[in-house]
């Protein structure tokens, strides 16, 4: 398999396994989004690590494969190519990517669709693919503006040049910078402490912020404001009230 799901502790781990440089072929891309499908719906699953192992994150797309492949071909593919990324952005559960060595290309556009993003110290991420002719297809053009701002995006996606950790960080393309030997680890106790969170509320807060980062003003706050109301429903509301009485802040036990 090129892609795995590993679960424990609530936390799943989505393990990109396609050595040498774990590139994102037509299969691994339908693999990634079945797992992502299947994360989305596993109750023990409660968040979420993108890991594509000690050397390297993942180095884009599968040049050889593409380049047999005529303007109709990527026609009937490239719908497919995107929603196995957006299946990955929609997973309704904390997600964070742990980036090791190279993040480029279809590397670069997994990483975004992650809530959090975690680097070692040596890793270098852009997105090259104006160096082939072609402008990023997975997402690129539209998270990474979304992410950094459009005239940083719009450098990265223009020279298609590499940016090192310390820069990502700088950029705001990548939120901590870790010693390589320390970045799952970071990732995955992240995610292991989220995923004994509240989840419908923290499905909430994240369809709340996706939601209205694409919408105006006014339709993102009819999103909040229904979740907020809806979550008064919920026996975790009930726990985290009662508890921040009781205890104090920060003690409840969510189910």
């Amino acid at each position: 398999m090129t892609v795995s799901l590993e679960v424990a502790e609530g936390v799943g781990t989505l393990r990109l396994d396609r050595p040498p440089m774990n590139a994102l072929d037509i299969a691994t891309q339908d693999r990634l989004k079945e797992l992502a499908e299947e994360a989305t719906d596993r109750d023990d699953v409660r968040a979420v690590v993108i890991y594509g192992g000690e050397r390297v994150f993942a180095a884009g797309a599968d040049i050889k494969e593409m380049q047999t492949m005529d303007h109709a071909a990527m026609v009937r593919r490239s719908r497919a190519l995107q929603d196995s990324f957006t299946a990955v952005a929609r997973i309704p559960k904390p997600v964070v990517a742990a980036i090791t060595g190279y993040a480029l290309g279809g590397g670069c556009e997994l990483a975004l669709c992650a809530d959090y993003r975690i680097a070692a110290d040596n890793a270098k991420l852009g997105q090259p693919e104006i160096l082939l002719g072609l402008i990023p297809g997975a997402g690129g053009t539209q998270r990474l503006p979304r992410l950094i701002g459009p005239s940083k995006a719009k450098d990265l996606i223009f020279t298609g040049r590499q940016v090192k950790a310390d820069e990502a960080l700088a950029i705001g393309l990548v939120d901590r910078v870790v010693p390589a030997a320390e970045v799952y680890e970071q990732a995955h106790a992240w995610a292991a402490r989220l995923a004994q969170g509240p989840a419908i509320a923290l499905r909430a807060a994240k369809e709340s912020v996706d939601t209205g980062l694409e919408a105006d003003i006014d339709t993102g706050l009819a999103v909040e404001r229904n979740w907020f109301a809806g979550l008064f429903a919920t026996e975790d509301r009930e726990r985290g009230m009662r508890s921040f009485v009781e205890e104090g802040p920060g003690k409840a036990k969510f189910v």
